[in-house]
């Protein structure tokens, strides 16, 4: 099968795509025929090994995962002798951070794991990008308890957490104040934000309003910087480890402070909040936010225009599938 290969650390050059042997599977196993996966900030960062600490889980050498990707759609094309919770044939989708695997023809995932039926009104491209920046998302908003009614500030609107978070703020009944930049003000509004704040001509931390939450989608800012901005018990949440590496360490004094404080709540995926984004793009309320796609025998530009940072959205890598030889 075809793959998108690193076997060391570097620029996005260090990719190659080659033949490589498609993956077995065991009995608990599921193997999937890829149709679309994506390029992310994770995938940058464990590509590069940057921040240097990445080295610590992605391999102190060289990488041991070589195939990244952690986000899929496709069919399944196999399943263990164990398994009965999905069938040859079906439309899947899923999530396989740390095994990775994503960028290649084939994919193999415990039939356990971050996996379940694919949204049935979503295309494969439509649906591959639905859980990487939205577990995110879901994991500050109930790590912060946010409810309907409350008023957040989401700023970075525009990316794969930021535009998860908005929709999946407003399915809970939550009133959203977006920052983004000019060209975006009627895209984000689409996406439900009641109120945009344009970054390039208003300083958003001099707003007048005050929120139950700030949320950093893109780590850009800092709890001091925010902290004018939240009620007297209000929260500051960020995707980053923010300035000097302090957000870790602020939520961690959090409980010995009383009034406003930071979180920094450690993200997890299972089966369950696979099902539950599923719900969610089946009834309108979330729709994963694609800028542009790549086929991946151009996944090295893919990566190149992922770390401009001037993506909106996600960038959805399709996986074509040609007969295969048998020599």
């Amino acid at each position: 099968m075809q793959a998108a290969v690193h076997t060391e650390y570097g620029s996005p050059d260090v990719v190659k795509v080659m033949e490589v042997d498609r993956p077995t599977i065991g009995a608990t196993d599921v193997l999937v025929r890829v149709h679309a996966t994506t390029v992310n900030r994770t995938d940058c960062a464990c590509r590069a090994a940057k921040p240097i600490f990445m080295r610590l889980f992605t391999g102190l050498v060289r990488p041991r995962a070589t195939v990244l990707g952690n986000e899929f759609a496709g069919v399944v094309a196999e399943v263990g002798t164990s398994v009965t919770a999905f069938s040859v044939g079906e439309n899947v989708f899923g999530y396989n951070e740390g095994p990775f695997g994503a960028h290649a023809q084939y994919l193999a995932i415990p039939a356990h794991g971050s996996i379940t039926t694919m949204p049935a009104n979503l295309s494969y491209a439509e649906a591959a990008p639905g859980a990487e920046g939205s577990h995110y998302a879901l994991a500050h908003i109930r790590g912060a308890k946010i409810t309907a009614g409350q008023e957040v500030l989401v700023y970075g609107a525009t990316g794969a957490i930021g535009s998860a978070a908005v929709q999946l703020l407003k399915s809970l009944g939550v009133n959203v104040t977006a920052v983004c930049d000019t060209a975006n003000i009627d895209l984000i509004k689409r996406l439900g934000a009641d109120r945009v704040i344009d970054y390039t001509t208003t300083d958003f931390t001099k707003n007048d309003q005050r929120f139950d939450v700030v949320l950093d989608a893109v780590g850009k800012t800092s709890f001091r910087q925010c902290r004018p901005l939240l009620k007297s018990t209000g929260i500051y949440v960020s995707s980053e480890l923010g300035p000097y590496g302090q957000n870790p360490f602020l939520a961690l004094i959090a409980p010995l402070q009383r009034g406003k404080r930071v979180i920094f709540p450690i993200p997890k995926h299972d089966q369950k909040m696979m099902v539950h984004f599923r719900t969610l793009m089946e009834s309108g309320q979330f729709t994963p936010l694609i800028d542009r796609t790549y086929p991946l025998g151009r996944i090295v530009e893919a990566y190149q225009y992922v770390e401009t940072g001037m993506k909106i959205g996600n960038v959805v890598i399709t996986v074509d599938h040609f007969p295969e030889r048998h020599d």
